[in-house]
């Protein structure tokens, strides 16, 4: 995610002052760095990858090297993976290629880092001229990107399955915020992987998950009648995803019933449930994968 990358670099900037920025600019073919990918090298440390393989270890090295060098203005370096190429050779055989942009980065990059790290949707440019959130003049190369919207999980009911999808999707580039209606609950004092946990009344739940295009709203509570009661408040807002856990003979029942109270169907159809992707899950984290791997597919299907 752009916006924990670019915590990650502030970080390390204000820990060794000074870094090398590889982003991949461009990419063709079967290329395993994709444009967007990147990767950190400090005097210390690495963070984040450009594909991988002998062409990033090779880079690495690279990068390394122009760390005891003066310091330089924007290149790039083309990286062609076929060992018939005339020049370029990554050293990998995937076919393809991609152009990494290399920028050495200091203090001066704090006041972009900060536009980036901000609140607000920004474009983020990388350009012969630098990295900027303004877009530059007649460039000789480009890449644009945003630091997009954090995307926000509230995961209804901290049982087990809330506990083991709040780890998996801890390090997936979500914000978990988990809900229950239940005190001293022991998976839910446990669940150290969200960001926040409440104990409210499904009551009133419309009044703690906003809507939003960066909110998914997974539905795991105690049974039937908290499901009830949820869907019944939340049905028909804007979220990006709101899916629910259960047997698909409860699932079958329960919208029987909310179509009998006068619920509309095309709202009741946009609800993903059961939940998750069919992978014949039994266990706990097993039906965790399935609903994380659904909600992956949700996000990125739409980038």
């Amino acid at each position: 995610m752009v916006i924990d990358f670019y915590k990650k670099v502030q970080q390390v900037l204000q820990e060794e002052k000074r870094l090398i920025l590889m982003v991949v600019v461009a990419n063709e073919g079967s290329s395993p760095g994709r444009k967007g990918f990147k990767m950190l090298v400090s005097q210390q440390q690495m963070y984040g990858t450009i594909g991988g393989g002998i062409m990033e270890h090779k880079l690495v090295e690279f990068a390394e090297s122009l760390l005891d060098k003066p310091r330089f203005e924007p290149f790039i370096k083309h990286q062609i993976h076929d060992k018939s190429a005339p020049k370029d050779q990554s050293g990998m055989i995937c076919s393809g290629q991609q152009t990494i942009a290399f920028y050495d980065m200091d203090s001066c990059f704090n006041s972009v880092i900060e536009e980036i790290l901000s609140d607000k949707m920004v474009t983020i440019h990388y350009s012969n001229y630098g990295i900027s959130t303004t877009a530059p003049q007649h460039p000789t190369w480009q890449f644009s990107e945003t630091n997009g919207l954090v995307q926000k999980a509230y995961i209804v009911g901290g049982g087990h399955v809330g506990l083991a999808l709040s780890e998996i999707l801890s390090k997936l580039d979500f914000e978990i915020h988990l809900l229950d209606h239940r005190e001293n609950l022991n998976t839910m004092e446990a669940n150290h992987f969200v960001k926040t946990k409440k104990v409210i009344d499904f009551e009133s739940i419309e009044n703690h998950i906003p809507e939003g295009d960066n909110v998914y709203v997974v539905i795991m509570s105690f049974g039937y009648r908290t499901d009830d009661i949820i869907i019944r408040r939340l049905l028909g807002k804007k979220f990006k995803y709101i899916g629910m856990l259960g047997s698909a003979a409860k699932i079958k029942t329960l919208f029987k019933n909310l179509e009998t109270d006068g619920f509309d169907k095309a709202a009741l159809a946009k609800v993903y449930a059961p939940i998750g992707i069919d992978i014949k899950s039994e266990t706990t984290y097993e039906i965790a994968v399935s609903v994380a791997a659904q909600l992956i597919k949700i996000r990125n299907q739409t980038r």
